[in-house]
């Protein structure tokens, strides 16, 4: 019997190595639809940007079944360790949630992660118990450095966030995932399916994506090409690829053949 392919992740264990994002979609129905399509078991939500308070308003938690999905809150929008701790606290309040995907921004034109205040904000929060998803670059020294101070997962990204760039570094993504000790989750940049087998092909433990399904022109559609892109990916990582090869190699090499009939 083969065994379940799971990722675990602190106190969590998830079949499915898809994390999709609920921002930007045009309408919370169009969203739902789509998170189901992509067969994804977390949900990543925007605590700064999600209604916490009036629970008379519609809100987008309004249209994620909790007892189907596990919600990832996240410090998106966070320019500074203080915010981002904050923020962190709020959601454990709020949602009753142990963890967290840190993202703390060094500026909003290219929002590129903040190393020092990313290194800041993480050792306040692994103090208080937090389990934490660490958004960073794909830097391997940063990488290693958010491992070595006690994240769950180092989430380096594929390109800047909402690019559809896809991943740009393929080869510092590969360190990344040599290196490292805990599971590493590619995020931002996905643009389409190819770039999810991709991150999958690299060895990476999963993908992290939103753009690139809220904006596509079906986000259905895309969201289940996102969820089989993620199996593809991962099933040809488990088999191992063939070498590459400076010349051909015959399919049917000449020892070993049948000899042809007279």
């Amino acid at each position: 019997m083969v065994e379940k392919d799971v990722l675990k992740l602190g106190l969590y264990q998830f079949t499915s190595r898809l994390f999709v994002g609920t921002g930007k979609y045009d309408t919370f129905p169009l969203m739902r639809e789509a998170l189901e399509a992509s067969g994804c078991q977390v949900v990543t939500v925007a605590v700064r940007r999600v209604n916490l308070a009036d629970k008379s308003k519609e809100s987008l938690l309004d249209y994620i079944d909790r007892k189907r999905y596990t919600i990832l809150p996240n410090t998106a929008g966070c320019f500074n360790a203080d915010d981002a701790v904050r923020t962190a606290r709020l959601a454990r309040e709020a949602l009753g949630a142990e963890w967290v995907k840190l993202e703390v921004l060094a500026d909003p034109d290219t929002l590129l992660p903040d190393p020092v205040e990313t290194l800041k904000a993480m050792d306040t929060l692994i103090k208080e118990k937090f389990w934490v998803l660490a958004y960073t670059s794909d830097d391997p020294v940063m990488a290693r450095r958010l491992e070595d101070a006690g994240a769950t997962s180092v989430m380096p990204l594929g390109s800047p966030i909402g690019s559809g760039q896809g991943i740009l570094n393929p080869a510092n993504i590969r360190l990344i995932i040599e290196r490292a000790k805990v599971p590493i989750i590619v995020d931002a940049g996905v643009g389409t399916a190819s770039d999810t087998a991709i991150a999958m092909e690299l060895g990476a433990d999963g993908v992290l994506l939103n753009t690139g399904v809220a904006k596509a022109r079906d986000p259905v559609r895309m969201a289940r090409a996102m969820r089989l892109a993620i199996e593809a990916g991962r099933e040809a990582y488990i088999a191992g690829r063939i070498p590459r090869r400076p010349y051909a190699s015959a399919s049917s090499p000449a020892e070993g053949t049948i000899a042809p009939s007279p």
